[in-house]
């Protein structure tokens, strides 16, 4: 016992180290501040770049909305038959893979609609329409001192921008106010071998492309623009529509209360019914198989509790290891005390001496029963007696009667050689109802003296 305790011991001290160990190493990463440069778009993120304000308004608002934390691909499936819109916004944490990208094209050309609010959208997102291509050029770049908090740094030298022609993304809209790093889209078709085409005014066509009612049926639609390219734009895809905007901006919650800003994010995902989704799963926020891990994400206690691990199979996997040599068992002389008791025993049966048998047997067994019955060794034979009585079967005065009998014969009384036996089997026949195994205790006994 005291060498399992021991080992014991030794575990919880190295337990303990490790965990001061990892407690005393941990750093918590600080916060860095939310900026433009590496923004969070994230429905859950409150800061100045994430998207928690219009979130929370749509659904106060009454609208049917969700954050879709699974992969794009589960739209074909039955989660996403209810869903009609699906939201990305911003540069994802988590890029677009291309199985991912044709999936979610196959639920837009299925009759989904997909709105795209970035500045530099994923080619893999903007699928040709006919022969035409959407490009995205952005005019300036946000800076690592950008406070974006601040809308006069955010809107610096912008004038705001009015619709070009009403239709339903912009009902309600007088004009929007993107910030200066809000990007330009531009129409590029086969024939112009991937050069950006300027558009007129009001025109769908550009200049001096010739082309026919078809490939106006699919042209791209210019909802906002300025002489450096369109902000808003959207086109059919299949059964579906695919909507850009080219300034999460517009719908963050740094400049959502700016002029119509608000009206634009309402009319781009609310055109049409079903419904919304927001896509976290791209944002970092899918669903986790491991809530338990996920939970203690960015703590030591994941730490610790591999390292525990590791120390347990250490434990397990050295305790079959021999580390040293071996060593022989240790041999029990059994001859020289079996010559001693049929030594003994032959001295008594010649001088007659049936007491001192009597006495060497029922002096262990009267030992053995004070400590079964929890008192005193000096005790009373009645007290002993009747205490074994009490936790066994034995009967109280049988048991006092016997012990009676051993004490008279060790203290004079006449006996022959049939009497002692009787006394000594009466008394194996009590350590067997017992199950006190003096005798096997005894030879063990022996074997740790040796």
């Amino acid at each position: 016992m005291r060498q399992r305790l021991t080992i014991i011991l030794t575990i919880v001290v190295i337990v303990g180290l490790l965990v001061l160990l990892n407690a005393v190493t941990y750093v918590k990463e600080q916060k860095t501040g939310d900026s433009e440069f590496s923004a969070n778009r994230s429905t859950y993120h409150a800061g100045p770049t994430g998207l928690r304000a219009f979130y929370d308004y749509l659904s106060e608002s009454g609208h049917k909305v969700i954050r879709w934390r699974e992969s794009t691909d589960k739209l074909l499936g039955m989660s996403g038959d209810s869903v009609r819109t699906l939201v990305v916004v911003g540069r994802t944490q988590l890029p677009f893979t291309t199985q991912e990208a044709s999936g979610l094209l196959s639920w837009v050309d299925q009759g989904g609609h997909l709105v795209v609010i970035d500045r530099d959208p994923q080619p893999e997102l903007l699928p040709r329409s006919g022969k035409w291509q959407i490009a995205a050029t952005q005019l300036d770049l946000p800076s690592f001192d950008l406070d974006a908090t601040d809308p006069n740094q955010m809107t610096e030298r912008v004038t705001a921008l009015k619709p070009d022609q009403p239709s339903l993304l912009t009902q309600q809209v007088q004009e929007v106010m993107p910030s200066r790093f809000a990007a330009r889209l531009k129409l590029v078709t086969s024939e112009s071998s991937g050069t950006p085409v300027e558009y007129e005014k009001h025109s769908l066509a550009p200049k001096e492309v010739a082309i026919d009612s078809d490939e106006v049926d699919h042209a791209p639609v210019i909802h906002i623009e300025d002489r450096n390219g369109a902000l808003l734009v959207d086109y059919t895809y299949g059964t579906g529509r695919i909507t850009i905007l080219g300034d999460p901006f517009i719908v963050a919650n740094n400049g959502i209360r700016l002029r119509d800003n608000l009206q634009l994010a309402i009319n781009l995902v609310t055109n049409g019914d079903g419904l919304i989704a927001f896509d976290e799963y791209h944002q970092g926020r899918g669903i986790t198989q491991n809530e338990f891990a996920s939970y203690f994400s960015g703590t030591p206690v994941l730490a610790i509790g591999a390292q525990i691990i590791l120390l347990i199979l250490f434990i397990i996997w050295t305790g079959a290891l021999r580390f040293a040599r071996p060593l022989p068992l240790v041999q029990v002389d059994r001859r020289s005390s079996l010559e001693f008791v049929a030594s003994m025993s032959e001295l008594q049966e010649r001088s007659r001496a049936y007491d001192l048998a009597v006495e060497n047997i029922y002096a262990r067994t009267r030992r053995v029963l004070a400590r079964y019955a929890g008192v005193d060794y000096n005790s009373s034979r009645s007290e002993v007696a009747s205490r074994v009585a009490k936790r066994s079967t034995i009967d109280a005065h049988s048991l006092e009667t016997l012990m009676r009998q051993c004490e008279e014969t060790i203290n004079g009384e006449p006996t022959t050689s049939r009497q002692a036996l009787d006394l000594v089997r009466r008394l194996r026949e009590v350590e067997r109802t017992l199950g006190l195994r003096m005798r096997s205790r005894d030879a063990r006994q022996a074997v740790e003296n040796i």
